[in-house]
């Protein structure tokens, strides 16, 4: 497995736009989310312009309370934002009903959350089928064995969840991410509940995706150790962009990390 290093992308599954080519896997203009009115309104995303390449690993990070959450939620079209829009690979999801929506997250999205979220009832190889069957589509079990396989589950399929590690459990969920071969993987705090060695494995599973299956993965996270995996890491402050890093190291993104939280607590202080 290829963790680091040179790149392979696979452009064959790139849904182009309308204009026949290619456009970014993540797209938002302008997006702005408000919650409350008056004094008491909170921005949380306060004009986002955003366009993510395909086939690349971006990682999100930023103080607490800057954002994080509410923009991976918009960017995802699982919460919508107050103005702007929102464009999933060439697909204009802002003005969609929540049925369109359910459809698309199930069809072309895939999420990998902290707590896993696998079905305890159901076996290994259910849980990864289950966006298909969600999405009325043929249940594919040699898809579901090549994608176990991918990331080192093979001979687990039979098995539930509570028979399995945490590890494991967050592979079965990377697996059921990758099932559907979505234009885009939002991952949500991936490691977080897990030791660093079996994050270490894990977050090399996202990379493989990217380099060999021309994955495209956006993660939100609040380790550096994690933020070091992606090809980009962009920093949120006050609902904005503040600030950016190509493929640092991990002093480099906890030493602009430090920069945005010490801001963001001299502008709480002087606004107190």
């Amino acid at each position: 497995m290829r963790l680091r290093g040179g790149r392979r992308r696979n452009t064959d599954d790139h849904r182009p736009d309308a204009d026949g080519t290619p456009g970014p896997a993540v797209e938002l203009r302008g997006v702005r989310r408000q919650y409350g009115r008056g004094v008491r309104a909170v921005h949380a995303l306060a004009g986002v312009d955003l366009a993510l390449p395909r086939g690349s690993f971006t990682a999100v990070m930023g103080p607490s309370g800057s954002g994080k959450s509410t923009f991976l939620q918009c960017a995802a079209g699982l919460d919508r934002p107050s103005a702007g829009s929102v464009r999933l690979g060439g697909t204009e999801i802002t003005g969609m009903r929540e049925n369109q929506l359910t459809e698309l997250r199930r069809s072309r999205l895939g999420f990998v959350f902290q707590a896993f979220n696998l079905l305890p009832s159901l076996t290994v190889e259910q849980n990864v089928l289950l966006p298909l069957r969600l999405a009325g589509q043929r249940q594919d079990r040699h898809r579901a064995a090549t994608v176990l396989a991918r990331v080192g589950l093979a001979g687990k399929a039979g098995r539930r969840p509570g028979e399995l590690s945490g590890g494991q459990q967050q592979r079965v969920a990377i697996a059921r991410a990758l099932v559907t071969r979505p234009d885009v993987i939002f991952a949500d705090e991936p490691t977080g509940a897990l030791d660093t060695v079996t994050a270490a494995e894990i977050l090399g599973l996202l990379r493989h995706a990217v380099d060999t299956l021309g994955a495209t993965v956006v993660m939100v996270t609040h380790d550096p150790a994690a933020a070091v995996w992606a090809d980009r890491v962009l920093f949120l402050a006050d609902g904005t962009f503040a600030d950016g890093l190509e493929r640092g190291s991990a002093e480099q993104i906890t030493a602009r990390m430090a920069a945005l939280t010490s801001r963001a607590g001299a502008m709480a202080g002087a606004a107190a």
